[in-house]
């Protein structure tokens, strides 16, 4: 594994490393070797999986759901700050 365990890491640290990774997604998917998109993957997942286990219970918001976005319809988009009902 590449990095620090994400299970070792504070909340504050997680976070980091979030941003950090979905913010060099773009780059590692256009450029970056089959062994840098495997890693980036691994390492995303691992991050994310964190994530969720630490926040089971995170704010979904209803346009980012399969129903909201059916209710939203075509050019709408979703609002990050409208809580999931």
């Amino acid at each position: 594994m590449t990095g620090v365990d994400p299970s070792r890491l504070d909340d504050q640290q997680l976070m980091k490393e979030l941003e950090t990774i979905h913010r060099t997604r773009h780059d590692t998917l256009l450029y970056g070797s089959n062994d840098a998109l495997r890693a980036h993957n691994e390492r995303m997942a691992q991050l994310e999986g964190e994530y969720l286990r630490r926040n089971p219970r995170r704010l979904v918001t209803a346009g980012r759901t399969r129903e909201g976005a059916r209710e939203r319809g075509c050019g709408e988009s979703a609002t990050p700050d409208t809580p999931a009902g």
